[in-house]
C-alpha cells in the first residue's frame, strides 16, 4: 500500500463537508480528528450547529471560507453540490453527526445530491428509514460507512481474521455485554435529546450502545442473530427511557447468544466485552484493555495476542500505526474506518480496484441489521420476553 492511497488514485485529498458535531460535542470532534489522522481528507465545509448562527461561529472558528460556513445541513448540501457542477471543487463526501433523528433526512439527501457518506450510528431511529436509507445506498452505488468505530480496533481485526480462518472451528456461542454507567443517576443526561423518544430513538440504551454490541458479535463472528427472547426497560427509578436490555440469541448457524447492556451500572466507564466460543477454542476481548486478545485453544495453553506481535493477521496489522507495546484505542479506531472508507470512496471514483482489506467498515446493510434487532427486543421485550425472529 503507498502511503497515501487515495492521493495515488485521485491526485489530491478527499474533500469533506461535516454535519453537526459543533461546540462541545465529543463526537463531533473525534469524526474531525479521525479523518485527519492518516491525511486522507481535507475539511473543506460544516454546518455544525442547527443554530444557524452558532453553526456559521463554529465553522469560522475551524478555519474554514466563510462561504462554506453553513447555517444548515440541507443548505450545505444544496450549495456543495452546485459547486461541484460549476467548478468541480465541492465537497466529495459529507460526515452526519448529529441527533439520531435527522441522520435519515441529511444522510438521503446527500446521497440524493451525488455525495459518498460518512454517518454516526445508530443509521436511523425507524425501520421504515433504515430500509429506505439501505435502499437508496444501493441505487446509487455510492459508499455509505456507518461509525460503528470498535470494528476498527486492530484487536477485534484480529478476531475477526482468526474466526475466519477457522482458528476457532464451528461457533458455538457468543457472549457480548457493553456496560456503562453514565445514567446510574436519577435525571436525564449531558444531552437532553436522548431522552426524547422522538429524537433519540424508541429505546436509548439499544440506540446508544445495543447496536455497537450487536455489530461487534456480527462483526467479529460473521454470523446473524435469527431470534431472540429479550427484556428492555430501566432500572433506575421514576426513568421513562430504557438503561437497561438484555437478550438470549439464536444465531443463524445454530451457536446460542447472550446479549446485555446498561448506562446504569454505577462506577462502571466504559466496559464493552465479548467471548467467542468454538469448537476448537475461544477469543475474548475487552475494549478497556484493547491492545489484548485472549486466544483459548482447546487443550492448549492460554495465549495472548497483541498489535504488530507474533501471529498478527494482515486485517489486524493494516489497522496498527505504531509498534509492538504501544497503546492505540478509540481514536485510532475511529480513524480506520475513515482510511478505509476512503480508500473505497477514492478507488470508486478513480475506476480502480479497491483492497479488499479496506472493504471491511460498516456499512448500510449493518445499519439496516442494526435496526431491526433494536425494533425485535423492543418486540420481544413488549411480549414477556417471547422468541422474536429479526
Amino acid at each position: 500500500m503507498s502511503l497515501n492511497p487515495v492521493i495515488s488514485m485521485l491526485g489530491r485529498r478527499l474533500r469533506l463537508a461535516v454535519i453537526g458535531g459543533g461546540p462541545g460535542s465529543f463526537i463531533g470532534a473525534m469524526h474531525r480528528q479521525a479523518a485527519r489522522l492518516d491525511d486522507r481528507y481535507e475539511l473543506v465545509a460544516a454546518a455544525l450547529s442547527s443554530d444557524a448562527q452558532k453553526s456559521i461561529a463554529a465553522g469560522h472558528e475551524l478555519g474554514l471560507q466563510a462561504e462554506r460556513c453553513y447555517p444548515d445541513g440541507l443548505a450545505l448540501l444544496k450549495a456543495e453540490a452546485a459547486r461541484n457542477k460549476i467548478a468541480g471543487d465541492g465537497a466529495d463526501v459529507v460526515a452526519i453527526m448529529t441527533p439520531n433523528d435527522s441522520h435519515f433526512k441529511f444522510a438521503f439527501a446527500a446521497l440524493t445530491q451525488g455525495f459518498d457518506v460518512i454517518c454516526d450510528k445508530p443509521m436511523t431511529n425507524t425501520l421504515l428509514e433504515a430500509t429506505q436509507l439501505h435502499q437508496r445506498v444501493n441505487d446509487t452505488g455510492l459508499v455509505f460507512c456507518l461509525t460503528h468505530n470498535y470494528t476498527g480496533y486492530p484487536m477485534v481485526r484480529q478476531a475477526k481474521a482468526m474466526v475466519a480462518n477457522g482458528e476457532l472451528g464451528d461457533i458455538r456461542l457468543v457472549q457480548v455485554e457493553y456496560v456503562q454507567g453514565g445514567r446510574a443517576s436519577a435525571g436525564s443526561g449531558k444531552k437532553a435529546w436522548k431522552e426524547d423518544p422522538q429524537r433519540g430513538g424508541p429505546s436509548l440504551v439499544m440506540g446508544d450502545i445495543g447496536t455497537h454490541a450487536h455489530n461487534l458479535l456480527r462483526f467479529i463472528t460473521g454470523l446473524e442473530v435469527s431470534q431472540v427472547a429479550a427484556e428492555v426497560g430501566s432500572i433506575v427509578p421514576d426513568r421513562i427511557t430504557h438503561d437497561f436490555a438484555g437478550a438470549l440469541l439464536r444465531l443463524n448457524n445454530g451457536a446460542r447468544g447472550s446479549f446485555w447492556v446498561t448506562q446504569a451500572a454505577a462506577g462502571v466507564e466504559n466496559a464493552l466485552r465479548i467471548r467467542v466460543s468454538g469448537s476448537l477454542g475461544s477469543l475474548e476481548w475487552q475494549q478497556e484493555c484493547p491492545q489484548a486478545l485472549t486466544f483459548k485453544p482447546l487443550g492448549a495453553p492460554s495465549q495472548n495476542r497483541t498489535p504488530n506481535g507474533p501471529g498478527t493477521l494482515p486485517l489486524a496489522a493494516r489497522s496498527s500505526r505504531i509498534v509492538a507495546g504501544h497503546p492505540e484505542g478509540f481514536h485510532e479506531g475511529f480513524a480506520n474506518l475513515y482510511s478505509d472508507a476512503a480508500e473505497t470512496i477514492a478507488a470508486r471514483r478513480s475506476g480502480q480496484a479497491t483492497d479488499p482489506l479496506a472493504l471491511h467498515f460498516p456499512n448500510a446493510l449493518d445499519g439496516l441489521l442494526g435496526v431491526q434487532f433494536v425494533a425485535a427486543v423492543i418486540q420481544s421485550s413488549a411480549n414477556n420476553g417471547a422468541w422474536t425472529t429479526v
